[in-house]
């Protein structure tokens, strides 16, 4: 009997903690990729400043390539100033001719208007100051998805959770193991950036492939190049749990490790002074 009055003791004083930390509040908000892409596309929708310090690997000529950058971006009409430790760039729409204002901090040593498109912006970079942001990532991630059709959960999966830069994060991968080259006519009127944009691949990467071309606008009606049939073999983000914006970005072509961009510091939304998109501004150097 008084075994039986102590068995029964220790199963109500189980039940009595188990009720004690069970919080629902608590409970973990478990999330399929289908549910995580789409919280991800309705947040970026709803960005319109951006201030990030980006930490970016590129590789050039089989090397990876290190900068640092201070960016402040307004989304529409879109405004960039881009600090890198000594160089500014300021563009804004509709302005200027559509050129860059350049603080090169070096010789010259006088401001530059340059094409954003031009040899001097884009000497050794994988993509222009107009992909900056997070939107030209998901306008990817939403071709991956038309190219995935009905196989989503094949290859966009949750690999579980991580800590960054102070976020809690999903850990997303996009992969295409089927990753490839193929053959592209050019048409009139093309450039490797236009087919680029349209096929959402990189434009570094088909330069980098074709060794006859000298640049982005070396070619032709009828001109057969190699385009890749996806923008990347595997992609590997860093997905804030509260705000579902991407903090870090890893992609891996058919060589291994391509490119990553990791936003530091990321404020959205938050007020950015028009005078800020100017040169004149009292913390620039134009």
């Amino acid at each position: 009997m008084k075994a039986s009055f102590i068995g029964l003791y220790i199963v109500i004083i189980s039940i009595g903690i188990s009720l004690l930390s069970f919080n629902p509040s608590s409970k973990k908000t478990v999330y399929n990729p289908q549910e995580i892409l789409k919280n991800i596309f309705a947040s970026v929708a709803n960005v319109k400043t951006m201030r990030y310090n980006l930490q970016c690997n590129e590789r050039i000529k089989g090397k990876m390539h290190h900068t640092e950058s201070h960016v402040k971006l307004q989304i529409n009409p879109r405004k960039i100033y881009l600090s890198l430790k000594g160089p500014e760039v300021l563009w804004i729409q509709g302005e200027n001719n559509g050129d860059a204002f350049v603080n090169p901090a070096a010789f010259p040593y006088i401001n530059l208007n340059l094409d954003p498109f031009g040899l001097l912006m884009r000497k050794d970079q994988h993509h222009t100051i107009h992909e900056m942001g997070i939107h030209y990532l998901v306008d990817i991630m939403r071709d991956g998805l038309v190219k995935a059709g009905n196989n989503i959960d094949r290859h966009f999966v949750i690999q579980g959770e991580e800590e960054y830069d102070g976020h809690h994060c999903y850990r997303l991968s996009i992969a295409f193991p089927d990753f490839s080259w193929e053959s592209y006519t050019v048409k009139k009127g093309e450039t490797v950036t236009s087919i680029s944009r349209r096929l959402h691949i990189s434009e570094y990467m088909v330069l980098e492939k074709n060794p006859n071309l000298s640049w982005y606008d070396d070619i032709k009606a009828g001109q057969i190049i190699q385009v890749p049939n996806v923008y990347a073999k595997l992609t590997m983000l860093l997905i804030d749990k509260e705000s579902f914006l991407p903090l870090s970005n890893k992609v891996y072509d058919d060589k291994g490790l391509y490119e990553t961009y990791e936003y530091v510091n990321l404020q959205i939304n938050t007020p950015i002074l028009s005078e800020e998109f100017t040169k004149d501004y009292k913390d620039y150097h134009f």
